[in-house]
């Protein structure tokens, strides 16, 4: 069980490197929206990837958010109110690492990318009780 837990708290520290790294750049960057949107969808990956191991279900390794949450919604009911705003965010792995004019980010969308994924960052270590500190910055 240790080793199972060691491993859970890793993609939780991995996921809050991402979120972290958004926070920076959205504060300090803000026109790179589009790294910002990049590394929120890689922390909720990582932050559903790490419920998906606490609760010893088995899945295939896929940047695919939809897939994740769906295999997390079939044993826990909470997860199932996150469809919209994961699937804004599915968009965010792929296609806005590449130059393409028919994405547009507005503040707006970043800003709800940031929530969400701290949103879901809460929910899965509240629902697995484990605290795991993190920088500051994630708050501002």
């Amino acid at each position: 069980m240790k080793e199972q837990i060691d491993e859970i708290k890793q993609w939780i520290i991995k996921g809050d490197h991402d979120l972290g790294t958004a926070k920076i750049t959205f504060l300090h960057i803000p026109e790179y929206l589009d790294t910002v949107t990049f590394h929120c969808q890689q922390a909720v990956e990582k932050y559903l990837k790490a419920f998906l191991i606490f609760k010893s279900t088995t899945f295939k390794f896929t940047h695919d958010l939809i897939y994740l949450l769906e295999m997390i919604s079939q044993t826990d009911l909470d997860f199932e109110d996150y469809y919209d705003v994961i699937s804004e965010l599915q968009g965010y792995a792929v296609e806005i690492r590449y130059p393409n004019e028919s994405i547009f980010l507005s503040v707006d969308k970043v800003e709800n990318a940031l929530n969400t994924a701290k949103s879901i960052r809460e929910i899965v270590v509240t629902k697995m009780s484990i605290t795991i500190d993190y920088n500051e910055i994630i708050d501002k």
